[in-house]
């Protein structure tokens, strides 16, 4: 609540909480402990490029004279990495603190390089999924132990990662098919849907924002995918056991994290598992034509989800599925079926009215969201 205390004080104001006096009080307190914020963002973006460099660099080194050190040595330089970057962020962690966050989230990225290299220099049986889970593991521990929004990112990015790789062990062998595809992109849009809905009114906090910067970016690139794996016919060479526990964990582990994130409010999150599902059905019922209006309705409910949250980027993502939605019926099954400048003219058209008519609505709706939040 520290980096938000100016939402929550104009919210409180306009509430009549607090009356003008004290809000002014507040505001000069807070002001006069943070100093200036100037330099702010350029540390940041300073702290976030320098960590990618220095670990960057030290990869670039070890592989480089990798093939010239003993495995005792190789071995030692793998636990001087993991250990060293720790032990540097300890060190800075009450002179800047920033710096630490920084030292310690190099410390456990460089954890799943020493893994993949420990199972190297041992000559460990290969199982990727399993060197994943580590690396998760340590990333959940270093998050339950030091609180910082890196380790945060990497757990929220890395066990969802293990889970998929396992699913696609278990089922191909190492391969990604349509046989395992249509669970797993599932999985990956519905946990990323349950990130990007945790934050709402009331629940603004700054984990809760770190999921949702993931949970926007997953879902935009995962959409794709399940978009083309329905059109693929349901898994049916993979067993009925496997693929009960296929679906239970792509299914269960979102809505279970939603429930403990939103509470009795993560009930979308439930209807849009029942969405998913009903995706896969629509095509072999109701025929191809029904796929994009399934696709244009959970688009209308993203955008009924922000309005009803008043978030803006539920909004904005809505928008632009539809208008995705809308472009891909034009080219699969309108644009064929004219002439080649009749194409063009309707193509032209759709961009300039369509487009318009589309922008002109979300601005709508997201200043609705915005005064309502």
């Amino acid at each position: 609540m520290s980096s938000d205390w100016a939402s929550w004080l104009a919210r409180w104001s306009d509430a009549g909480l607090i009356d003008a006096a004290a809000a002014e009080r507040i505001r000069a307190f807070e002001h006069a402990r943070s100093g200036s914020g100037r330099l702010r963002w350029p540390v940041l973006i300073a702290l976030t490029f320098g960590a990618l460099m220095i670990a960057g660099g030290i990869l670039l080194f070890v592989a480089a004279n990798w093939d010239v050190l003993s495995p005792a040595r190789r071995f030692g330089l793998v636990l001087a990495l993991v250990a060293g970057f720790h032990v540097a962020g300890a060190w800075t962690g009450d002179r800047f603190h920033a710096m630490s966050v920084a030292l310690h989230g190099i410390g456990t990225v460089a954890l799943g390089a020493g893994i993949a290299l420990s199972g190297q220099i041992f000559n460990l049986d290969e199982h990727w999924p399993g060197g994943v889970m580590l690396w998760a593991a340590g990333a959940a521990l270093a998050w339950a132990l030091l609180r910082d929004t890196p380790q945060l990112a990497l757990v929220a990015i890395l066990a969802p990662a293990w889970l998929v790789g396992e699913w696609v062990v278990a089922t191909r062998q190492g391969e990604f098919h349509e046989s395992n595809g249509p669970i797993a992109a599932s999985g990956i849009f519905l946990l990323a849907l349950t990130y990007m809905t945790a934050a709402g009114p009331g629940r603004l906090t700054l984990e809760r924002r770190t999921l949702l910067w993931i949970g926007t970016v997953a879902l935009a690139l995962s959409a794709p995918f399940l978009a083309i794996f329905a059109w693929e016919p349901w898994p049916d060479s993979t067993p009925v056991p496997t693929l009960a526990v296929g679906c239970g964990v792509a299914f269960g582990v979102p809505l279970l994290l939603a429930a403990r994130l939103r509470g009795t409010d993560a009930w979308p999150n439930a209807v849009a598992a029942v969405w998913i599902v009903a995706l896969f059905v629509v095509r072999p019922v109701v025929g191809g034509i029904a796929v994009y209006a399934w696709w244009a309705l959970g688009s209308i409910g993203l955008v009924g989800w922000g309005l009803w949250d008043s978030r803006s980027e539920r909004i904005n993502l809505g928008a632009a599925f539809f208008a995705a939605t809308v472009l891909t019926f034009y080219f699969s099954q309108v644009m064929d079926k004219l002439g080649r400048s009749a194409s063009l003219v309707g193509l032209g058209v759709l961009f300039l009215g369509g487009g318009w008519a589309l922008e002109r609505m979300r601005r709508r709706l997201v200043e609705q969201a915005r005064s309502g939040a």
